[in-house]
């Protein structure tokens, strides 16, 4: 019996039996286009301060997107769940984009991410200072071979006066695109920066804003990845959206039932939560594809109390937990992050990740989880 003796509210620790679930197996033909937003792995033993400098390991940040790609799921490269915004710069981000493209099979499926993080917003950065740093940034992407993702600018939130920037900035970078992009829109609960992104703190008067947007340039928009944890908000716009534009799940606590959809449609998905639970997504996804409604609940929705934990407010470090699960998966041999971020989240949040995660069958190996652990909590004082 693989046991784990883990801390609980109060000081105290009570043992978990570790249980094997299913081996991850590659998926078939899906119904559903899945990105999983992958993370990055720090170099544990390279000489850089937090803030000061970023350094991959890059072996095993290519060999986990080998493992996504093996299953069937497509990769979201350079994304927030790879820390951008928060500890990966863009020259980094570039070379992992064109380190993904060099390494990618033939046939797999990656987008990745093109913004503006490399222009320090303040109030001297107009327009079209905006519009110049994203078509930098998607003339480097697309010189790999990536499709675009257009990722929201925490530059144009200050520079703009109103939606109708969002509107000519969108429009300009869009039309110089090579292939269709991906939109994101990433709400300000995984960005307090992005706050009243499209020119309205109102989600609903945004959307109307970001809905023209994609009407007046739909030829160069394959569709829009919707991060507002709200299920409402996301079925209310995936309705609207032009026929050809597709809506991508970024709602990391709803995504069963948006993924699997109703009488009027469904989203397709590109989420930060399908790194940790890539088998179990793999499972559902085929189960989908097969009819089997039954088989696709019961391997997504015991996923979703994890999820909803690992993205718990405040959101934005919901990469801790991610990196953790890969961690204890053997994905990686330590619990290191870019700009340390392993300590963004509490002993007691990582220990109640790791009940959540049984109880979804996550773990394949219950004793390699147990030796991985062990030492964790030991150094954060959370176990004997």
């Amino acid at each position: 019996m693989a046991q784990l003796i883990l801390p609980t509210p109060g000081g105290g620790t009570a043992p978990l039996e570790i249980t094997a679930g299913p081996t991850p197996v590659p998926g078939g033909t899906w119904t559903r286009t899945a990105y999983a937003a992958a993370h990055v792995v720090a170099d544990p033993l390279a000489e850089v301060d937090p803030g000061e400098g970023v350094a991959v390991d890059w072996d095993r940040t290519l060999a986990f997107r080998q493992h996504l790609w093996s299953l069937g799921l497509g990769v979201a490269e350079a994304m927030d769940t790879a820390q951008r915004g928060m500890g990966l710069d863009w020259p980094t981000s570039l070379e992992l984009i064109g380190r993904s493209m060099d390494a990618a099979p033939e046939g797999a499926l990656i987008a990745s991410g093109a913004g503006t993080d490399h222009l320090a917003p303040g109030p001297d950065v107009s327009i079209d200072d905006v519009i110049a740093a994203y078509e930098m940034q998607c003339e480097a992407v697309e010189a790999t071979g990536s499709r675009v993702i257009l990722m929201a600018s925490r530059a144009l939130v200050q520079a703009a006066k109103g939606p109708e920037d969002y509107a000519r900035v969108y429009g300009r970078v869009l039309a110089g695109l090579k292939q269709p992009a991906i939109l994101h829109w990433l709400g300000e609960m995984f960005d307090p920066a992005l706050a009243g992104y499209w020119g309205d703190a109102d989600h609903m008067q945004a959307m109307e804003t970001c809905l023209s947007v994609i009407a007046d340039n739909a030829d160069k928009i394959d569709g829009i990845k919707v991060s507002l944890l709200s299920a409402e908000k996301e079925i209310a716009m995936r309705r609207r959206l032009p026929e050809g534009v597709v809506m991508y799940t970024g709602d990391d606590f709803n995504y069963p039932e948006l993924i699997k959809g109703d009488d009027q449609g469904f989203s397709h998905a590109l989420l930060g939560i399908f790194d940790p639970i890539a088998g179990a997504a793999c499972r559902a996804l085929s189960a989908l594809a097969e009819g089997d409604d039954a088989a696709y609940h019961a391997a997504f929705d015991p996923t979703v109390p994890l999820s909803r934990h690992i993205f718990k407010a405040p959101t934005r470090f919901y990469k801790t937990g991610v990196v953790f699960m890969a961690y204890l998966m053997g994905h990686q041999d330590h619990f290191t992050m870019v700009g340390g971020q392993e300590s963004a989240r509490s002993t007691l949040h990582l220990a109640e990740a790791i009940r959540l995660a049984n109880a979804a069958q996550l773990f394949t190996d219950p004793e390699d989880v147990v030796r991985r652990a062990t030492p964790v909590f030991q150094a954060r004082g959370g176990s004997a």
